[in-house]
């Protein structure tokens, strides 16, 4: 079955000095992946490729077996993406920032105000739709961030750091939407918080100097600390679980 996300050898910089090298991974239907890794491992240079933002030097990103900065504006539409900064217009409201992100992605008239009020509703934005972004707590505006990566109802949501930041109550909230995003597309987060990882993903890939270091299946028997901590030694025990290379 064809995945739905193939990375596949992809490097990013300079061969002698590069910040992605020789990755390789696939996303399917209904895959939680998270990116793992150390600051400056990679990620947010593989989610910048994964969404679209820009181009590798070496290999290619595949949306459903195309080339990703080949496709046109409707393939790219099954993507969802939250930036680490969210991408919202300070001095729009968040009413105003949603109708603005779904008409990037092509809605237009009840289709918009439908969609507007469905993400409103999912998540409890109701209640400051005409507040400005600026005006937001940081919880609020990351739910914001995530309203606008759906609302357009993506098969594929690539997460930069999405609980970054965030308070206990705050990343509370935004685990739960996330879990129940995960029931209707695909995910991909870069993170560096193994508690993501365990309450969101079914899948990790270990990013260590802008290599994969590893990928593996998380089960509930999974030591993620053990295999952040030594990746290489743990590796069989990653392919042995299932993981997809």
């Amino acid at each position: 079955m064809e995945p739905l996300l193939r990375v596949r050898d992809v490097g990013v910089g300079r061969p002698d000095n590069p910040r992605l090298n020789a990755v390789e991974f696939s996303v399917h239907d209904n895959d939680s992946v998270a990116i793992l890794g150390a600051n400056g491992a990679g990620k947010t240079s593989l989610i910048r490729l994964l969404a679209g933002v820009c181009a590798p030097d070496r290999g290619e990103v595949l949306l459903n077996g195309q080339p990703l900065q080949r496709t046109g504006i409707d393939a790219r539409r099954a993507i969802g993406y939250l930036p680490q900064r969210v991408a919202a217009y300070p001095d729009l409201s968040v009413d105003e920032n949603l109708r603005w992100t779904g008409q990037l992605h092509g809605l237009r008239g009840s289709a918009l105000r439908d969609a507007v009020d469905q993400v409103c509703a999912a998540f409890d934005l109701d209640g400051c739709r005409r507040r400005l972004a600026t005006k937001l707590s940081a919880g609020m505006l990351q739910r914001l961030g995530l309203a606008q990566a759906v609302v357009h109802r993506p098969r594929l949501l690539i997460l930069d750091e999405p609980t970054a930041g965030l308070d206990p109550l705050q990343l509370d909230q935004v685990r739960s939407l996330l879990r129940s995003l995960a029931s209707d597309c695909a995910l991909v987060l870069a993170t560096h918080l193994l508690d993501d990882v365990e309450h969101l993903c079914n899948r990790v890939v270990l990013l260590d100097a802008g290599r994969k270091r590893l990928e593996h299946r998380v089960t509930p028997d999974s030591d993620l600390l053990a295999l952040f901590r030594h990746g290489d030694a743990a590796e069989t025990t990653g392919n042995a679980s299932g993981a997809s290379t």
